[in-house]
């Protein structure tokens, strides 16, 4: 199960007040948001391609975690070793990584080096190798990691929900893949991935550093102009499938992990500034949120609790997670239940309203605490089809939501009886 919390719910402006966002569109019409800033001589660029592990057939599970793992190991003429040397020499820093919706590129380079930098990602993004050398020993740390994961609660309790959820959809399993689909994928498949998720018709670019809006152009084009037109088609809509109820996968420990939750929101729903606030409510990071007051502070049920929403392409979620004793589970479950149905029937006080509005408010602005943040936020307000004004509106849309308005979305978007609980442990008492 997606793990992240769903990022885009913080966005927020940075203390900069004088941060502008463009829009800049390159001569062969890719688009960007720039914010320009010349104070520090370096630039943060920030990629996402739609799609990511979700456009894996069932029976390649793990092409695009292993492809996008592969891109820095060699590029055009350079292997592994060339490319680390070509990279560090530059100062850059490279980062890709695969999720269920994307394929995500950070960049970090210092204006100096701009160009060479920019040359060495095209040739990482366009040309890369794919060594059979370099897939055979990636495959094996990808291979490692899901030995463990078969042994660790927390993937065993994400898996086991996502399966519950999802079933044959791609979200339903691990974009990792199995140790079975990893060990049968090829070179082929590999190339195959890297054509169907790395392409023009998915991209969006945030860029934030000592670069201009007319420098920005060009280099758009010449960074992922020669990436094809188009990528594989995305998967559909993921028919929910979770029925209430609780499922119990036995581990030998002293203590379960519990992953919890029902359908969710869309992040685009009129409804969704008011969802966000009974969540903070009730299960957001503070220990004054009801769920840490309730099954933490006043009983000792477990030493940290939450929910949240969670906005994929293709489904939305609202879950929850925490590990007790085995002894306690029970009973930190049946607290669950009752908070959830007290919020359906209640909403919130006038207080909780106030202070939660006040806390969401004033603390988005630490958001913004440089120009990787700044990058990695707007790219994902592209991503989530956000107007390039709502840094700037996202706090008037938080005070708007009134009592009545919490009111109607908690009986709307809480339903306890739909809640299943996915308990990997041993505990007693369910």
């Amino acid at each position: 199960m997606i793990r992240a919390l769903f990022v885009l719910l913080a966005l927020a402006l940075p203390a900069r007040a004088e941060m502008q966002i463009q829009s800049v569109t390159s001569p062969g019409g890719i688009t960007a948001w720039l914010v320009e800033d010349h104070d520090i001589p370096f630039t943060a660029l920030e990629i996402q391609f739609r799609g990511g592990t979700s456009l894996d057939a069932p029976e390649k599970r793990g092409a695009v975690n292993l492809m996008t793992a592969l891109i820095e190991e060699g590029a055009g003429e350079m292997d592994s070793r060339a490319f680390a040397e070509a990279r560090d020499a530059l100062a850059a820093e490279f980062h890709f990584d695969a999720g269920k919706d994307s394929v995500g590129v950070s960049s970090r380079f210092l204006t100096e080096n701009r160009d060479q930098a920019i040359d060495l990602l095209r040739a990482a993004l366009v040309t890369p190798r794919f060594d059979q050398d370099a897939v055979d020993r990636v495959r094996g740390q990808v291979l490692s990691i899901l030995r463990s994961d078969e042994k660790d609660p927390d993937s065993i309790a994400s898996e086991t929900f996502d399966a519950l959820a999802f079933g044959a959809h791609p979200y339903g399993s691990t974009g990792d893949g199995t140790i079975d689909t990893v060990t049968a994928l090829t070179r082929d498949d590999v190339v195959a991935a890297h054509q169907a998720a790395l392409a023009r018709d998915r991209i969006f670019v945030a860029v934030a550093g000592d670069i201009t809006a007319e420098e920005l152009g060009p280099l758009l084009d010449r960074l992922l102009g020669d990436l094809p037109a188009t990528g594989a088609p995305l998967p559909g809509r993921a028919e929910w499938l979770l029925q209430p109820g609780v499922t119990v996968k036995d581990f030998p420990s002293p203590q379960s992990t519990v992953i919890f939750g029902h359908q969710g929101i869309k992040r685009d729903d009129p409804d969704f500034f008011a969802a966000f606030i009974l969540n903070e409510a009730l299960g957001g990071g503070r220990f004054t949120a009801r769920l840490m007051s309730e099954v933490r502070e006043k009983r000792g049920l477990t030493y940290g609790i939450g929910s949240y929403l969670v906005g994929l392409d293709q489904a939305e979620i609202y879950m929850g997670q925490f590990s007790a004793s085995n002894d306690k589970v029970a009973e930190a479950i049946k607290v669950v239940r009752e908070e959830w149905a007290r919020i359906a029937s209640e909403g919130l006080t006038e207080q909780e309203l106030a202070d939660t509005k006040t806390y969401l408010t004033g603390s988005y602005p630490l958001r913004f605490d440089g120009n990787g943040p700044i990058a990695s936020i707007l790219v994902g307000m592209q991503m989530e089809g956000m107007p390039i004004d709502y840094a700037v509106t996202r706090n008037a849309r938080i005070e708007a939501v009134t009592m009545a308005d919490i009111r109607r979305v908690a009986a709307r978007l809480y339903q306890p009886e739909a809640l299943h609980f996915v308990v990997v442990g041993q505990p007693t008492g369910l």
